[in-house]
């Protein structure tokens, strides 16, 4: 897999697979959950792929961002 196709938005499925395999002996090592702490692996993997909780950390900082706005109007 090569950063540069996640870039231009190519998912190739081999790439996919090659993720989904990684957390899979994560979880058989006893991974609980999974921190996606970098925005492109979000395109490669979905909640739909594995069995163990997803963390998308851009996700959870840009609620956070947009509760912490909404609090102080």
């Amino acid at each position: 897999m090569k950063y540069i196709e996640l870039c231009l938005g190519e998912i190739r499925p081999e790439s996919r697979e090659t993720y989904i395999d990684i957390v899979n002996r994560l979880q058989a090592a006893g991974a609980e959950a999974v921190i996606e702490g970098c925005t492109e692996i979000t395109l490669l993997l979905k909640q739909e792929h594995v069995t163990v909780p997803l963390f998308d950390t851009t996700l959870i900082h840009t609620e956070a961002a947009v509760d912490e706005a909404l609090s102080s109007i």
